[in-house]
């Protein structure tokens, strides 16, 4: 969940969004870390790269939670 916390708040950082300190599996992306579209596609290659695994390959991905079923 660490390395996932980290390119959530690189990604906050780029876009000059406040970071986050901590991250769960209720953590929404759009509602709690105020992702938009282009945060969101930022993520998709991200993850990829990282964990070779496409995120939104079998739909929408709502939160941490959605994420971490994908790459363990």
């Amino acid at each position: 969940m660490e390395r996932l916390l980290q390119i959530v708040n690189t990604i906050l950082e780029n876009r000059g969004k406040n970071i986050v300190d901590d991250i769960n599996p209720d953590t929404n992306l759009r509602n709690d870390l105020g992702f938009d579209s282009l945060d969101l596609a930022e993520l998709t290659v991200r993850i990829e790269a990282e964990y070779d695994v496409d995120i939104f390959e079998d739909g929408v991905v709502m939160t941490i939670g959605d994420i971490t079923k994908k790459i363990m």
